[in-house]
C-alpha cells in the first residue's frame, strides 16, 4: 500500500473515531419546546406512585398542615427548566414524606397554576427535580 493511500486510510479511520466519540458524549435530544397549557412529560397515574403521595395532594388540597411548614408551598422556579416555562410564582413544591428518611429526601409534587388548594397541574418527581411525570388524576383525589 502506499504512503498516500495509508495516511488517507488512517485519517478517515481517525475522523471515524472522533466523531463516534462524539457522538456517545452528546446529550439526547431536547423534547420539543412546550407552549403554556401543553405539558412534555410522560404520564403517571397517582396509584402507579407512592402512597406518600396521595397524603401530600390530600394536604395541598386541605391547605395543610404540612411536615416542613418553611418549605412546603414555597415557589418552585423550574431552574432546570424541566417543565414548561411559565411566570414566576406559578409554580409550588410540596415534600412527599420518604419512609425513614432523616430530611426531606428526593421525593415532590410540584403543582402549576391556581387556586393553591385545586391547582391545574400536578407534577412528581422522585429524584429531586432531575425528572417529572405528569400525575394525571391528582386533582380527583378527594
Amino acid at each position: 500500500m502506499s504512503r498516500r493511500r495509508l495516511a488517507v486510510v488512517a485519517l478517515c479511520a481517525l475522523v471515524l473515531i472522533v466523531g463516534g466519540w462524539m457522538l456517545s458524549r452528546t446529550h439526547p435530544a431536547e423534547p420539543a419546546p412546550t407552549t403554556a397549557g401543553q405539558v412534555s412529560e410522560p404520564a403517571c397515574p397517582i396509584a402507579t406512585l407512592p402512597h406518600e403521595v396521595v397524603d401530600t395532594v390530600k394536604r395541598i388540597h386541605t391547605g395543610g398542615p404540612f411536615p416542613f411548614p418553611h418549605s412546603d408551598g414555597a415557589v418552585f422556579t423550574n431552574r432546570e427548566g424541566h417543565l414548561p416555562k411559565q411566570r414566576r410564582g406559578y409554580y409550588h413544591e410540596y415534600t412527599v414524606i420518604t419512609p425513614r428518611a432523616q430530611d426531606r429526601s428526593m421525593r415532590r409534587i410540584v403543582t402549576g397554576g391556581t387556586p393553591l388548594a385545586y391547582p391545574t397541574q400536578y407534577f412528581y418527581t422522585g429524584d429531586h427535580y432531575d425528572s417529572f411525570c405528569l400525575v394525571t388524576d391528582a386533582g380527583t383525589q378527594r
